[in-house]
């Protein structure tokens, strides 16, 4: 388990993470998506102990993650930008990944070199950037680590290779428990992966669920009235957007979908329709209800 109490970090002016506080259980898939500038990486790189936080804590299996070697060689990160030397290969990375990991499986690195289109010989600097991605993933789920950290893992890799890594994942937690952190920008993705969400905007936790209830209370209705409906009309209901054009309402309602149907039912709709959100529609409307939207960010 990893406890997050408190924590922020500072560089220069910029306030990366403002008293952030989360738990995240063993053995889920957590994804981390937010506004540019949220905090994302910085909370990995603090986790992963390149980072050290300005205040608060952060303990995995209840020890201090900071420079804490046994905490360290359950972890590994893998980062948007992974950095290798410039005479760097798999094969001699694999040397150094062998030296740092207690639980280095050396039939799953043969394995994953075969299975992923890599010269284990070249230079990884050499390579295309979703080709590094791939190198970095065969060391970090060689290590079989307990904890994973992702940064923007799916950022030039093609489809296929996408669809391997989610299959990987999802095969290690399932065989070894692992906890695996995502970072990313690509919705549509984490969606597919994790099971636990957390909304990141400023610094801070906006938003923290597991993705199927975030689901079942987040709901879109779209209805056509015969006449204009009376400003207060869903004044009862949790509203998170509304907008009308003439008599077509679409809202946006937090709440149980029978409660929402009752109040938009009432006024008798000429249409009535309900539609289901994606992880990024949720997002997007989360982020409105922050000040987060196009019409702030024109505006500024």
């Amino acid at each position: 388990m990893i406890t997050i109490e408190n924590v922020s970090k500072t560089f220069g002016t910029v306030k990366a993470l403002n008293n952030l506080s989360i738990t995240i259980s063993s053995g889920t898939v957590f994804g981390l998506v937010g506004s540019n500038g949220s905090g994302k990486s910085t909370l990995l790189r603090i986790l992963s102990g390149v980072y050290t936080a300005d205040s608060g804590s952060i303990t995995i299996d209840g020890e201090n993650a900071y420079d804490n070697e046994t905490v360290k060689g359950k972890c590994c990160f893998v980062s948007d930008f992974p950095y290798f030397s410039n005479n760097a290969t798999l094969k001699n990375m694999a040397v150094v990944y062998r030296s740092l990991y207690p639980d280095w499986n050396e039939e799953k690195y043969q394995t994953l070199s075969k299975t992923f289109p890599v010269n284990n010989k070249d230079k990884i600097i050499r390579m295309s950037k979703g080709m590094q991605r791939q190198v970095a993933l065969i060391l970090a789920l060689s290590a079989c680590p307990k904890y994973l950290f992702l940064d923007e893992i799916f950022d030039g890799l093609d489809p296929v290779i996408r669809q391997l890594v989610k299959k990987l994942i999802v095969d290690d937690i399932t065989e070894n428990n692992m906890t695996v952190i995502i970072a990313s920008h690509n919705l549509r993705e984490l969606e597919d992966i994790c099971d636990h969400i957390g909304f990141l905007h400023k610094g801070g936790i906006l938003l923290e669920q597991e993705i199927d209830n975030l689901k079942l209370n987040l709901h879109r209705i779209q209805a056509a009235y015969e006449e204009l409906l009376p400003e207060n009309a869903f004044e009862k209901l949790d509203i998170v957007k509304i907008k009308n054009t003439g008599r077509m309402y679409e809202l946006v309602a937090r709440g149980n979908l029978e409660d929402i149907e009752t109040v938009v039912k009432s006024y008798n709709p000429l249409l009535y329709e309900a539609l289901p959100l994606t992880l990024e529609e949720i997002f997007i409307s989360e982020m409105e209800v922050a000040g987060y939207d196009i019409d702030n960010i024109l505006n500024q």
